[in-house]
């Protein structure tokens, strides 16, 4: 009989109204027994995004999914405030993360949790993007992203060298973030800073090139430097 660790996915959002529903619907649909999934929805918005989520999350509790709204008092640490938060609430021993501007495939659980063994902290896996040929400034972003995955990713897990969280898209075992020290908000780069600092305790990491997180680019030069800005 297979054992499945406890898992909880956490989903930090700040007004993002128009994409929250596909990402929670797509959360809602991974394939993984309902009594070892646990899904959070970190919302720090402060518009009509935290309306949509709390009725999302009615919906889908009555459907039998263990999923929660969080809302914190206040924005203090951003993101990186926000999932030490859910940090701190979560139950899971694998903690699963996803941006709003991402729709991970059903199985994504069932092809990333083999590969933690006693010494792998966080597994990240390659962005792949939806709409990729939507335009000229769509095709350079893919085209920059793409090098880094498939690359400088690749080349530096080839070599056993540090590799960084991506900030989305990947799994940490919650031991190696507790032990590394959790998140920070003392740098405009909370995702880098927790992977070195795990890395530097003793944790590996591990890269999987052939797993794919489905995600939207940016199609307006407005919206990349929103996106980039946070």
């Amino acid at each position: 009989m297979i054992s499945y660790p406890k898992v909880t996915v956490q989903l930090p959002v700040y007004n993002e109204l128009y994409v929250v529903e596909r990402l929670i619907n797509a959360v809602c649909n991974l394939q993984y027994p309902g009594d070892k999934l646990e899904i959070q929805v970190l919302d720090d918005s402060d518009d009509q995004t935290s309306d949509l989520i709390k009725k999302l999350v009615r919906k889908w509790k009555l459907n039998g999914i263990d999923i929660k709204q969080i809302k914190r008092n206040n924005r203090v640490g951003f993101k990186a405030g926000a999932l030490q938060a859910g940090l701190q609430r979560s139950r899971g021993d694998f903690l699963a993360i996803f941006d709003s501007d991402f729709i991970p495939e059903p199985d994504f659980l069932l092809k990333t949790l083999p590969y933690f063994n006693s010494e792998i902290g966080m597994v990240q896996v390659k962005w792949t993007h939806l709409n990729e040929n939507y335009s000229l400034l769509t095709r350079v972003q893919a085209f920059g992203l793409n090098a880094h995955f498939s690359i400088e990713q690749s080349g530096r897990n080839f070599a056993e060298s540090f590799i960084n969280f991506n900030g989305t898209a990947g799994i940490w075992r919650k031991n190696c973030i507790i032990d590394a020290g959790g998140w920070s908000d003392d740098t405009l780069t909370e995702d880098l800073d927790l992977s070195y600092r795990a890395q530097i305790s003793g944790w590996k990491f591990k890269y999987l090139e052939h797993v794919d997180a489905p995600a939207e680019l940016p199609v307006v030069m407005s919206a990349i430097k929103t996106q980039q800005f946070r």
